[in-house]
């Protein structure tokens, strides 16, 4: 039987006191009473008395699995409505929410990412007497086009050759081979990251039927440049499945393809497991073009000392976690709760420990006293977060706060799935999808404009964990639970805007 607890209409001043108190305090939803009575209907609230039960909802949407959500005023954190405030379950990109007011509290709103070229000799007469050093300062939006500036400027500088080597230093950051090993080996969503990232850390892979073989290309692309790359190569092979397999040979990414599944041509972009090695090369390439000959990059792990000859700075802050909360990349979030990690006093040279250290800093700052992450992305199953926990952070930051201001604006649909415009509930929050795991947290603004702070987490654990890994790109049955689930969240938006919007 589901149950579904409701605030009562009528309450005493102590009760509002006491609540607000408890709020402050993270009030433990343990000893809440499971059920208490719907608000009583006054003159002109019939059309409150026609908004379906939570219950009732959550029973008729027939998700399977377990459902919980938190409902609280956004101003006081009183809260409204909750069932299963203390279920810990899989946040997934919801964990973007938690990790970018980890890297504002840490960073600030106005860090930027650095990315520099460094000499450890002078320049005489256009030539580096020492080393050129590629240093990665954990940029995840670093492009071949800013590669193809930082070349250009090099040159302007004055540089034409070096003596010594050509280095890239990714001492900055811990490197990660893969975001959540669980993942299968082809899916773009899932690269390494490291200090030093190029292009979300994926390269594109295009093919075009010739004859009755393909031609096939590997390379960083940008809207301005294609360079070819060498650390990732792809073969057709004859066989049906798998579709891709991946292999490390010697510091190459070796990929290989099923012939059946290309048809005629295209193209998708694969993770890159060595975005250093990624981004050497194709700065040799870069500066080959300005009239710079670079021999092969070589990695060092070692901090670089010297004169820094070109320096290039990411966007603020703000504007990369606005992004981020926008399209949910995961290296993204994994490069910045790094560097948030790192700033707080170390990161501890693992992801793992990166994410206990946001783990802690949850518990006592954000209010998230019964959640866990294993990553900064929400990748990785095993993360926990209750609707408890994540309202308390909501609450914390406020409606009017740095949080609510970075969240893109979620649409409310039809019945037929479309947007319907102008309509006067507002909702800014982030979304969080995997195989059969849906959750959504933000911020609800009523026609009246009650600000309402919310929390939802749905998860079907059991079918999930019945995938097979090669089966977790798409897997049957996954876009319609989620499609499901979608459609459970906006009704209890509209039932919670119409019951506590007054």
């Amino acid at each position: 039987m589901i149950k579904c607890s409701i605030m009562k209409n009528r309450i005493s001043r102590r009760f509002v006191v006491g609540s607000l108190v408890a709020s402050v305090a993270n009030v433990a939803f343990a000893n809440a009473p499971t059920v208490s009575a719907r608000p009583k209907p006054r003159a002109g609230d019939f059309h409150k008395r026609a908004v379906r039960g939570a219950d009732a909802l959550i029973t008729n949407s027939r998700l399977g699995g377990k459902v919980g959500f938190v409902v609280a005023d956004a101003k006081t954190g009183l809260i409204l409505e909750s069932h299963s405030p203390v279920l810990a379950q899989p946040p997934a990109s919801v964990t973007k929410a938690i990790t970018s007011i980890y890297a504002l509290d840490a960073l600030g709103a106005k860090f930027r990412f650095k990315t520099r070229l460094m000499a450890t000799g002078p320049v005489s007469n256009g030539r580096i007497k020492g080393d050129l050093v590629l240093v990665g300062g954990g940029d995840p939006t670093l492009t071949t086009d800013d590669l193809a500036g930082m070349a250009a400027a090099l040159k302007q500088a004055g540089v034409r050759e070096i003596s010594g080597k050509f280095r890239v230093d990714i001492s900055a950051l811990p490197f990660v081979n893969a975001i959540d090993k669980g993942q299968p080996d082809h899916v773009g969503y899932n690269p390494a990251v490291a200090a030093l990232n190029l292009n979300f850390n994926r390269v594109h892979f295009e093919w075009k039927r010739s004859g009755g073989s393909y031609d096939v290309a590997m390379d960083a692309r940008t809207d301005k440049y294609r360079p070819s790359v060498r650390m990732a190569t792809m073969r057709v092979v004859d066989r049906n499945l798998p579709i891709y397999t991946y292999k490390d040979t010697g510091g190459v990414d070796t990929w290989t393809v099923a012939r059946r599944a290309l048809g005629k041509g295209g193209s998708r972009w694969l993770p890159v497991r060595k975005p250093h090695i990624y981004a050497g090369e194709v700065f040799q390439s870069m500066a080959r073009a300005q009239g710079i000959k670079l021999p092969r990059a070589q990695t060092t792990k070692t901090a670089t000392k010297g004169k820094v000859l070109v320096q290039h700075n990411s966007d603020e802050l703000s504007v990369l976690l606005r992004n981020l909360l926008k399209y949910s990349n995961n290296m993204t979030a994994e490069a910045i709760g790094m560097m948030a990690s790192k700033a707080r006093g170390g990161a501890g040279g693992t992801l793992k420990s990166s994410a206990k250290k946001m783990t802690g800093w949850a518990k006592s700052e954000a209010g998230a006293r019964k959640s866990s992450f294993v990553d900064h992305s929400g990748l990785g199953s095993g993360s926990r977060l209750t609707a408890g926990d994540m309202v308390s952070a909501l609450v914390k930051h406020g409606p009017n706060g740095s949080l609510a201001h970075l969240m893109k604006p979620i649409a409310l649909r039809d019945a037929k799935g479309r947007v319907i415009k102008g309509h006067p509930i507002k909702v800014h929050a982030k979304t969080g999808t995997l195989n059969f795991v849906s959750a959504l947290a933000g911020y609800v603004t009523a026609p009246d404009g009650t600000k309402l702070a919310f929390a939802m987490f749905m998860a079907d654990e059991k079918r999930r964990d019945g995938l097979a890994k090669a089966d977790r790109e798409a897997p049957q049955g996954s876009k319609s639970w989620n499609k499901e689930a979608k459609r459970l969240q906006q009704a209890l938006i509209e039932r919670w805007a119409t019951l506590y919007g007054t």
